[in-house]
């Protein structure tokens, strides 16, 4: 045991949550895989549940590899997976809208090993890290809106309008994430002003264009998010099926829950394993299991704040922060949906919800975090080597 803790490096604090995060899906997956494989008729309960423990497990496995390189190296990584994650996305939403009868409009297909690849959440991190170099590089500079509007804005609003049609949760989300970071990298105020009026602009063309010539953008999923806004401001339970369902399971929870895979609106409740996973929780583990999942979620936003203050380099700060801060603001998106905060998004609980690809780069995400925390460590065993050292040191400890 202590030889596998030796190998692996930074914030253990951060190893513990995910690992907890992790080993708690298995009941609530097992639990409600059940709408699948009766509602869908497709597999079994533990065949959903083996794909969702090789998942995790391929996906710590992308934490350790990914926690093994040192950050700096993501600075370049960053302009190398950009211009592939803008094909990627040209050549998901080339697919068309249906593929056998599923959306494609937002997957690609693994070759060889049949797992969906959801490439905009790629993207996404992608994106940060972008963002995030391009701040450290000029952090001493005084930035020129021109200038920075082609190497930062440009690249940034061609993977946003890429997502934009068949993922409008990602893409807002993505957005807003973009913005804070940037506000925290001390890019001028005005500037993000601007850049938030072109956003909204941008939109309300889109939103506009979609509407008016419907067959202009196929892969569009306009309708549902008007729908799902309009739905969640009207209010009636007939057009938000998925929330009231949601709803009835938290309440019917109660206290203490009604018990491990004794869920009653599982079998009701689409995507009850994923994006309403945290329904379920709350309906088997009441309120004290819904509280503890929110405790964990915070406990990890701490370290990464933390962590993000310690370091001692512009871009480390500002990778832990745009890296790190989607993956709580995403869980927290979720668990607002499932008790009737929010209008139904389509983002699953990080580390908890069914999913690979939302597994594997929240891992990837990780990875980094812990990168940049295991950066700091070896900086302080440096820095308290040398002090031991330093003969003044030893001097005024024996006199002291």
């Amino acid at each position: 045991m202590s030889q596998f803790s030796d190998k692996i490096k930074g914030d253990k604090t951060i190893w513990v949550i995910i690992a907890i995060l992790a080993i708690f899906s298995f009941l609530p997956v097992y639990s409600a895989s059940t709408n699948l494989v009766y509602g869908a008729a497709k597999g079994t309960s533990l065949g959903y549940l083996i794909k969702h423990a090789v998942l995790l497990i391929l996906g710590f496995g992308i934490v350790y590899g990914t926690h093994k390189i040192p950050h700096r190296y993501f600075s370049g990584l960053s302009v190398f997976l950009l211009p592939v994650v803008i094909l990627l996305l040209l050549f998901t939403l080339s697919q068309g809208t249906v593929i056998n009868g599923a959306n494609a409009s937002r997957w690609i297909r693994i070759p060889l090993i049949g797992v969906g690849f959801q490439t905009s959440t790629l993207a996404s991190v992608v994106l940060m890290m972008y963002v995030s170099r391009y701040l450290a590089r000029n952090k001493e500079k005084a930035i020129d809106f021109k200038e920075s509007f082609f190497y930062l804005w440009v690249p940034v609003g061609a993977v946003l309008m890429l997502i934009l049609p068949a993922n409008f949760s990602t893409t807002a989300i993505t957005f807003v994430m973009i913005i804070i970071l940037v506000f925290l990298g001390g890019y001028p105020i005005k500037y993000i002003a601007s850049i938030l009026g072109v956003g909204v602009l941008v939109l309300a063309i889109f939103v506009l264009t979609v509407k008016t010539f419907p067959d202009a953008i196929k892969n569009s999923r306009i309708d549902t998010w008007s729908n799902r806004v309009e739905n969640f401001i009207s209010g009636e339970s007939e057009d938000n099926y998925q929330a009231e369902k949601a709803k009835i399971a938290i309440a019917s929870g109660e206290i203490y829950g009604k018990g491990p895979g004794k869920s009653v609106q599982k079998n009701f409740l689409p995507q009850s394993s994923s994006d309403f996973i945290y329904a379920i929780i709350g309906e088997e583990f009441g309120l004290i299991g819904a509280v503890f999942i929110i405790i964990l979620y915070l406990v990890l936003l701490y370290r990464m704040v933390i962590i993000a203050t310690k370091t001692i380099t512009i871009f480390g700060t500002l990778l832990v922060l745009g890296v790190g801060f989607p993956i709580i603001f995403q869980a927290l998106i979720n668990m607002a949906v499932a008790v009737g905060l929010f209008p139904v998004t389509g983002q699953p609980l990080p580390l908890i919800s069914t999913g690979g690809t939302s597994i594997w780069m929240t891992c990837f995400a990780v990875g980094i975090v812990l990168s940049v925390s295991a950066t700091n460590i070896e900086e302080d065993s440096k820095e308290n080597k040398n002090e031991m050292g330093n003969p003044l040191n030893i001097l005024y400890e024996t006199v002291g």
